[in-house]
């Protein structure tokens, strides 16, 4: 009997040549269900700050665009970037880079503006479970030098 238990305890030890692995890593997980999206838009004293639309969920990068286009509503809040018509952004995502494309030049957009669109879409990228090391380029109607910029969110860190 003592052999039988010796030879099971062998096996299970043995564990049909089955060797341990190191710790991997599954990247960041994903923070769950949203109330809605996160629009960044200017304050008073001319700072970035973030405003949550109750939308019931995410959504796309694009769809939050879109809202971030029609304007901050009655939140207290301004934009720096000029209306447009249509609020439509075309976004294309590759590994490590959101290219969006916006319907107006480079005049229409101050830097805050512009910083609106990348922490808009960097915001909707990492809520979705994506990296924060991603980096948003703006495309605008008239191509400019800043255009080919590589740009992350001061407030996404």
């Amino acid at each position: 009997m003592k052999r039988i238990w010796l030879v099971v305890g062998l096996a299970l030890l043995a564990g049909c040549g089955v060797q341990p692995s190191g710790v991997t890593d599954g990247g960041e997980a994903p923070t769950g269900v949203a109330p809605g999206v996160t629009l960044y838009f200017v304050n008073a004293r001319g700072e970035l700050r973030p405003d949550l639309r109750r939308t019931e969920r995410l959504g796309t990068i694009s769809d939050s665009l879109s809202l971030l286009l029609l304007g901050p509503g009655a939140s207290g809040l301004h934009t720096e970037i000029a209306p447009s018509e249509p609020p439509r952004v075309i976004v294309v995502t590759t590994p490590g880079v959101i290219r969006l494309g916006v319907p107006f030049t480079a005049d229409e957009v101050t830097p805050l503006g512009i910083d609106q669109l990348v922490c808009t879409a960097l915001g909707v990228h990492v809520q979705s479970g994506g990296s924060r090391r991603t980096r948003v380029q703006v495309s605008f109607v008239q191509p400019t030098p800043e255009s080919d910029e590589l740009r992350t969110c001061p407030l996404i860190r």
